[in-house]
């Protein structure tokens, strides 16, 4: 199931990234903080299992001067987490020097602070807002959440959002509490535009991130009921739109069977994880960090075809980026006189289906942009 790092070869590290990363952007996510205000059970920052003692915070001004190396390696667009990151005091102002060092920045949040702050967010450019549910039921969400009455507080955060031309998509993380068939329901009511779904884990992340919990039952699945589970998101399609690509679905239930996924990673290539200490990691799964931050123009890109886990942030993105990667690869090798090399590119495993996720999530882009309410004149 999981393949494990292999030696960058000098052709692997020296690879040029000029035309295939203009072709493909990055994305990056940054932990802003450690601390959260919430008792998730599937989640090890919950204030409440005291794991987190030292409390950390990014610094803006440090992590405003990393942007510029962030945008040369390609990163074109971040991701604010935490923790929560609505508890980091200067948060707008971190989305506002995100557009000002050309990055499109979204934000995921549990929403309880979202009628106090969303607005200045959204002045601030946000582009995307990212809001946790666990279950289709508001009382079990938020007796998970332990946070009674954070539903009505999404609700009013979303609909500043979306009156703003903010889109709003709900992140549900695969678990126990949710009826897949009534969850519709909620996402509507609730006003979001999207739903994407966070695959389960309960092993610990080699990082500093902390999104797992290894003794919580509502995230431990049998591979029969993680298979179930994603045939229950493929049917729900249907019914809402969904940001998980099939194809991404379809290497989840291949890991759960055992299976080789098809597609690999694009971690440490085209997404990273960096910390509130400003280290750069080529995902949260991983056990080491790739450095500091600062160092990122002499780190080499990873190549190795790592399929050890079915994080979804990374797996999803990796099935959509795949078709887009190989075809940059491809006229970098074609550029160097490699016709060989370039065209077996365009052939590797994988390449066909991942544009069958580009058109099918083209299709769901497509589907949002003519719902978006118009942009506010003060957003």
């Amino acid at each position: 199931m999981a393949v494990a790092e292999a030696p960058l070869s000098r052709q692997q590290s020296a690879a040029p990234r000029g035309l295939g990363q203009r072709l493909v952007p990055a994305v990056c996510d940054v932990s802003v903080t450690n601390m959260c205000n919430a008792t998730c059970n599937f989640c090890s920052y919950a204030h409440d299992k005291g794991i987190v003692k030292d409390r950390r915070w990014v610094d803006r001004d440090r992590l405003r001067e990393a942007m510029a190396i962030l945008h040369r390696r390609g990163v074109r667009y971040i991701n604010y987490q935490g923790g929560e990151p609505l508890l980091h005091p200067k948060i707008d102002l971190m989305v506002s020097d995100a557009r000002d060092n050309g990055l499109q920045p979204a934000m995921i949040t549990n929403g309880w602070l979202l009628p106090e702050k969303i607005e200045r967010v959204v002045k601030a450019g946000l582009g995307t807002l990212l809001v946790s549910l666990d279950s289709d039921s508001v009382a079990k969400h938020e007796e998970n959440r332990g946070l009674k009455g954070v539903c009505e507080r999404i609700r009013k955060g979303v609909k500043i959002a979306r009156d703003n031309g903010v889109t709003a998509i709900s992140v549900v993380t695969v678990n126990h509490l949710v009826n897949f068939e009534k969850l519709p329901e909620l996402l509507k009511d609730l006003g979001f535009d999207a739903v994407s779904f966070s695959y389960p884990r309960k092993e610990p992340f080699g990082s500093s991130s902390l999104v797992y919990s290894d003794d919580c039952d509502l995230v431990d699945y049998t591979p029969d009921q993680l298979i179930a589970a994603m045939e229950s998101i493929k049917a729900l399609k249907a019914k809402f739109p969904v940001m998980n690509p099939s194809a991404s679905l379809e290497d989840v239930k291949r890991s759960a069977r055992g299976e080789e996924q098809l597609i690999g990673c694009v971690g440490g290539r085209k997404y990273f994880y960096l910390d509130w200490n400003l280290q750069i990691w080529r995902c949260e799964a991983w056990h080491e960090p790739l450095g500091s931050v600062f160092d990122l123009d002499t780190i080499p890109d990873r190549r190795d075809r790592c399929t050890a886990c079915i994080q979804n942030c990374y797996r999803d993105t990796s099935v959509l980026m795949h078709a887009g990667v190989a075809v940059g690869d491809a006229l970098s090798e074609a550029g160097a006189g490699h016709l060989g090399a370039a065209a077996s590119r365009l052939f590797q495993r994988g390449v066909a289906t991942s544009l069958g996720a580009v058109m099918e999530e083209s299709g769901i882009i497509r589907r949002l942009a003519r719902a978006k309410p118009k942009q506010a004149a003060n957003a």
